[in-house]
């Protein structure tokens, strides 16, 4: 599976890296299953430098329009992307204007600038489980 992670319910945190050829199937995959753990509204990195670019600009936005789909229906969290080649850094941004929704998002080259900036962010509220 190109895209892993990994979700911290204490920390209420996700971390993802994609790597390889990946889809849109895997990146809904990534959606589904942090919304099925509850992490939808958690900060999360997303790491994805090790990439090539299988998603065209299509798909990115694509992509971005689900981000707005899942807003409108419940809290998301902040994200910081990791984009350290020029490549992912372009996919990235395509990504980002795509996804316009009130939450903060920041593009970073490294992920010790990414995690910083999310650890400023604030926590989302606790969810307690059905």
């Amino acid at each position: 599976m190109p895209v892993h992670w990994t979700v911290s319910h204490s920390a209420r945190l996700v971390v993802a890296v994609a790597k390889g050829d990946v889809t849109p199937a895997d990146i809904e995959r990534y959606f589904a299953g942090i919304t099925a753990d509850g992490a939808m509204a958690y900060r999360k990195i997303f790491e994805i430098t090790h990439t090539p670019t299988a998603l065209n600009e299509e798909n990115l936005k694509t992509l971005g329009e689900r981000v707005i789909y899942y807003a409108q229906h419940g809290q998301i969290g902040p994200v910081a992307i990791v984009a350290a080649s020029d490549e992912s850094y372009g996919q990235a941004r395509i990504f980002a204007a795509a996804a316009r929704v009130s939450r903060p998002l920041a593009i970073f080259r490294e992920l010790h600038a990414a995690r910083q900036w999310l650890d400023a962010q604030p926590l989302p509220p606790s969810v307690e489980p059905g």
